[in-house]
């Protein structure tokens, strides 16, 4: 697993790169006060979209959607679209950017340069600092967001040291005693929740899911054993521990930023994965982009 865990390792230093060299061009792209916005993306890039998209219209830059590319009609008027696509050529984001309607400001979020979905872009926010030789994402869309929010006009001096403690952090829970997952997220963390939920499918082939947090236990709790972790990020009511407990299951929860414990729920990952005898860099039936031939 060494390009992953490097890269997870490397991402207090590549959001204080980013952060010093992108942050006005993102802000150019992304903020866009007034205008109607939509985020697209397909897996990770679609989580990083949902958390975007209630980041910028918390922040009351304007009415902003997320949509899953391969879900993308064009019946709503947009100002700008905004797709985020590690490789540039996921074959759903780009069959999504040509039914754009002429006129709507195309933005590309990408950490490859001259791909195809250059072509069917207006203006685009390149990330090469943040690309990745794993199949499992980390660092860029950790990335992406840490741009997202500065554009919106967050303070993020804290974000790099949150992401060290995170790194030296003891895991929320022994790997060997953990079969299954819940992340549970509010507000732009919901997509965080999601995002990890993934990466413990995709490392590690385990049992996990993830939700708004007050609908949790609307359900989902159902499941929960003693052999569950529930990990909360910040903002979630702690009385959602009392739910998780009662299941028998483990609960965490922390102070540091979200996309620092972002980094803890990827370390996890890693080392269920390492628990289970798997390699996170060579994931089953994934590849790093989704090329499709004939719509299949």
């Amino acid at each position: 697993m060494k390009h992953t865990s490097e890269e997870i390792t490397s991402q207090p230093a590549v959001w204080e790169q980013a952060l010093a060299t992108l942050a006005g061009e993102a802000r150019e792209q992304l903020a866009a006060p007034g205008e109607r916005v939509l985020v697209l993306g397909c897996g990770t890039s679609w989580f990083v979209a949902q958390s975007i998209a209630e980041l910028r219209e918390s922040a009351g830059l304007g009415e902003t959607d997320a949509v899953c590319a391969s879900e993308y009609r064009p019946r709503r008027r947009y100002d700008r679209v905004v797709a985020v696509s590690r490789s540039g050529t996921s074959t759903e984001v780009l069959d999504a950017l040509r039914q754009v309607p002429e006129g709507t400001h195309r933005v590309a979020i990408t950490a490859v340069g001259a791909m195809p979905i250059d072509e069917l872009s207006d203006s685009r926010l390149l990330l090469a600092l943040a690309d990745e030789k794993s199949v499992v994402q980390t660092r860029f869309p950790t990335t992406v967001l840490a741009l997202a929010r500065a554009a919106f006009g967050e303070d993020l001096t804290h974000l790099a040291d949150d992401g060290r403690a995170a790194l030296a952090a003891p895991l929320p829970a022994d790997p060997a005693k953990i079969e299954h997952l819940v992340f549970l997220g509010t507000g732009w963390t919901v997509g965080l929740a999601h995002e990890a939920a993934l990466k413990v499918r995709e490392a590690a082939q385990a049992y996990s899911e993830s939700y708004p947090a007050m609908d949790f236990r609307h359900g989902p709790v159902a499941v929960a054993t003693e052999r569950s972790l529930i990990f909360s990020y910040r903002g979630v009511p702690a009385g959602l521990d009392d739910v998780g407990r009662s299941a028998g299951a483990t609960t965490y929860r922390d102070e540091l930023d979200p996309l620092a414990q972002l980094v803890l729920a990827q370390r996890f990952a890693i080392a269920l994965a390492a628990h289970r005898g798997l390699d996170p860099d060579t994931p089953r039936l994934l590849t790093r982009s989704v090329v499709l031939t004939d719509g299949a």
